[in-house]
């Protein structure tokens, strides 16, 4: 293989690999809105009581769901921020 080719292979490799880099970021930022709205919901739950008073295991066990997804955002975060590292993206 010529040089000329061997350079048109590695820009179509580096390509494939910023497409996949893009379409995982997107995935990360999909998963990101959903769990933030999760915990949004979740911290709702006990920010108001419109549905009336919630019994202690109940507020235990919407505390812990809610920590657990802020957990979980956490890492998402951590990922979209190497993803973006990765594309020369960083913000």
């Amino acid at each position: 293989m010529d040089r000329a080719a061997g350079d048109q292979v590695g820009a179509g490799d580096q390509v494939r690999a910023k497409d996949a880099l893009q379409d995982e970021l997107r995935v990360v930022d999909e998963e990101l809105a959903g769990l933030r709205a999760e915990v949004a919901q979740l911290r709702g739950q006990f920010g108001g009581r419109d549905s009336g008073p919630m019994d202690l295991a109940e507020n235990a066990a919407a505390i812990t769901a809610a920590e657990e997804q802020e957990a979980l955002i956490g890492v998402l975060e951590q990922r979209r921020a190497g993803l973006l590292r990765k594309l020369g993206l960083e913000s």
